[in-house]
């Protein structure tokens, strides 16, 4: 399988609270939590370890409290590049409610000083070669611009691996110069970043076809309960996933990532490879955690995936 190279700059521990109901300013019972090293980076690294891919993960983790993160690289296997800088990796609370809705409390993590910005761009420079994708995923943390970020993109162009980008806001808008081999932009990512006057997908899906070769091979679109459509050369394809019993969206589009990503290094035919990838996103859904944890049920979820090819524009 693929060498595969994720950059999570801005990772957090996500405590995850499930509830039946959240209601503000009152007394809530919680059902059950869990915490996790996370961060979209490293997300979709579980998710591809499951996949049977060989994962190093990179970025900048807080130098006080980095025990649950080299615990699950310990434990997944992953060779650890990361950068450790002063203070203490943000902590996120998510609020699951049996909807399925869930609430972020996100942290602001430690402040990214220049030092630190030089130490993590040499070490990308000295690692990016013999790997077969670099996946660059989440927001950016205090101390790191987008113009910064912009740069930061390019050292990996340089050295021509593909570029898988899951970013949102000025980040993504000025991550685009980079011309990034993949994006996955939801829906409302998209219309932001691009001005649209609606995130309709019809709107979203004309723009997506906009970008896709011109400055990306692959765009990768979810829109929630519309499901996702995908982009790319000779490929105009819609997914719509099965319906779930929903604990927690947390890491659906993440996993979905991984999943198309899975497909394109294995080669697998673009109708497999979406039809698989959405299959992923719709079992994580199921779940508070990240990765594949019951391939009898990742099979079913398959199996019932509708797809669709999507016609042309004229």
């Amino acid at each position: 399988m693929a060498r595969i190279l994720t950059l999570t700059l801005n990772p957090a521990l996500d405590l995850t609270v499930q509830l039946e109901t959240l209601q503000p300013g009152a007394v809530n019972r919680s059902t059950g939590f869990a915490t996790h090293a996370a961060g979209k980076g490293l997300n979709v690294a579980q998710v591809l370890a499951d996949l049977d891919h060989r994962i190093t993960v990179s970025g900048f983790l807080g130098e006080s409290n980095p025990a649950l993160f080299e615990a699950l690289f310990s434990r997944r296997g992953f060779v650890d590049a990361f950068i450790r800088v002063p203070g203490e990796t943000r902590s996120n609370i998510k609020l699951a409610e049996r909807s399925g809705r869930v609430t972020d409390l996100n942290g602001s993590g430690p402040e990214v000083g220049p030092a630190h910005r030089d130490a993590l761009a040499q070490r990308l420079d000295e690692i990016v070669s013999g790997h077969d994708a670099v996946v660059v995923a989440g927001s950016l943390p205090r101390g790191v611009d987008p113009e910064w970020f912009c740069s930061f993109l390019r050292i990996v162009k340089r050295h021509d691996v593909p570029l898988v980008l899951d970013t949102s806001g000025e980040a993504l808008r000025l991550g685009l110069k980079a011309k990034p081999w993949l994006i996955k932009p939801n829906e409302h990512e998209l219309a932001e970043i691009l001005r649209l006057p609606d995130s309709a997908r019809a709107t979203v899906e004309k723009a997506a076809r906009t970008l896709q070769g011109d400055q990306s091979t692959h765009v990768l679109l979810s829109m929630g309960s519309d499901g996702v459509s995908w982009f790319g050369p000779d490929i105009s394809l819609h997914a719509q996933p099965p319906k779930v019993d929903v604990r927690s969206t947390v890491g659906a589009g993440d996993s979905l990532l991984a999943g198309l990503l899975h497909g394109l290094l294995s080669d697998a035919a673009p109708e497999e490879t979406l039809r698989h990838a959405t299959a992923i996103a719709a079992q994580a859904v199921t779940q508070v955690g990240f990765g594949i944890h019951d391939r009898e049920q990742l099979t079913r979820l398959d199996a019932a995936v509708q797809l669709t090819r999507l016609q042309e524009e004229e």
